[in-house]
């Protein structure tokens, strides 16, 4: 927690990193553009605020979910030290590898272990890209890669990877309170399923887009090598792409970001017709493996034989529901290029880490450290 004293350090510390920096070099009055550089891509600079690879998601940052299903699923969800323990979370050549239980033969109804984890950080928008070795599938199983705000449906929901049972595609979905629409005739690769994004106990259908490549979820994006899936949260919307693993842009692979370079999104879904910075808000991210549940369950027959229940009850339809990710990464558009040196450092790692340390709810002090760059900027410019 910052206080007054500490606060008050730090201020002084920008304001005198600001004196010396400008003292640097006189300013060039022939050089004061406002408008972000592009990187080498032609695209604006996103700068890395997260990146969670291998231990970094046991190390607290991320928090394991012990409590009943919300979902109504057969799972027992294990705290920390449990999934650890009995082998559900575990990391294995820099990779975190998140199972459920293939071990434990349950009567018919039974409850089997499974992992949920979310970022206690919550994020307001920004440029997401998750890159998975691979995913869970199979009978039963109802996998997702997502996001959540407060007071669901109120503070938005969206779901980046989700399926069900032996599914062959993705489906992108958002779930909101009332008054959120999606609009169909927007450009995008996957197919609309709905356009009524407002949610409830009682109707959780959402508005969603079908993605139509094979290598999007299941088996065939496993078969593919998995890939990364990446979405955009701004004041334009939300867009979601999907690239399997021989389609990674270079700019994802470089860790230099660019969506405006990139093709078509698989799910755009715009602010036109649906008001984004009101219904999503204050988002944790998430990933989880239920089994059978609201959607799983009642979807079983379609691509699966006997009972879901029968399903869960044998430990060897498990052997392929198992995440294993590789990073997961967030970035940012600052104010203005964080590509300026401080003390022969680059700026845009100094304001990352800064970013990381501080968090999501040091609010003024990100504002100060973003005041601190404009100053330098236009000094150095």
């Amino acid at each position: 927690m910052l206080t007054f004293p500490s606060l008050f350090l730090t201020v002084i510390s920008i304001a005198s990193l600001t004196r010396q920096v400008a003292a640097a070099g006189a300013p060039n009055p022939t050089r004061r553009s406002r408008v972000p550089r592009k990187d080498k891509y032609g695209g604006k600079i996103w700068a890395q605020v997260d990146k969670f690879q291998g231990d970094d998601f046991l190390d607290g940052s991320w928090e394991f979910f012990d409590q009943g299903d919300p979902t109504h699923g057969l799972v027992n969800y294990q705290n920390a030290q449990n999934a650890k323990s009995k082998g559900l979370a575990v990391v294995q050549d820099g990779k975190l590898i998140l199972s459920v239980d293939d071990k434990t033969q349950l009567r018919p109804g039974g409850r089997r272990d499974s992992v949920r984890i979310n970022t206690k950080k919550t994020y307001n928008g920004g440029l997401f890209i998750a890159d998975f070795e691979a995913m869970p599938y199979g009978c039963s199983v109802w996998p997702a890669w997502w996001s959540v705000g407060p007071n669901w449906p109120e503070g938005g929901e969206i779901d980046i990877l989700e399926g069900v049972n032996l599914g062959d595609t993705n489906q992108y979905t958002l779930h909101t309170g009332a008054g959120c629409s999606a609009d169909s005739s927007v450009k995008a690769t996957g197919k609309s399923l709905g356009t009524t994004c407002a949610s409830s106990g009682t109707d959780n259908s959402g508005c969603a887009f079908k993605d139509s490549d094979p290598r999007s979820y299941g088996e065939g994006f496993n078969s593919a090598g998995g890939g990364v899936f990446a979405h955009l949260w701004d004041s334009d919307g939300i867009k979601i792409w999907h690239f399997a693993r021989a389609d990674i842009p270079h700019d994802i692979t470089d860790g230099k970001p660019d969506p405006s370079s990139w093709t078509t999104p698989a799910a755009y879904f715009p602010t036109s017709s649906c008001d984004i910075s009101h219904h999503f808000h204050d988002h944790s991210l998430t990933i989880d493996t239920t089994l059978c549940g609201d959607w799983a369950g009642a979807a079983f027959g379609a691509t699966c034989s006997g009972s879901c229940q029968e399903a869960v009850a044998d430990p060897t339809n498990f052997a392929n529901a198992k995440w294993k990710i590789n990073y997961i990464a967030t970035y940012h558009v600052p104010l203005l290029s964080p590509r300026f040196q401080l003390c022969g450092i680059d700026g845009q790692m100094v304001l990352a880490n800064t970013l990381t340390i501080l968090g999501s709810s040091s609010w003024f002090l990100k504002n100060l450290i973003y005041l601190f760059e404009y100053s330098v900027i236009n000094r150095r410019e």
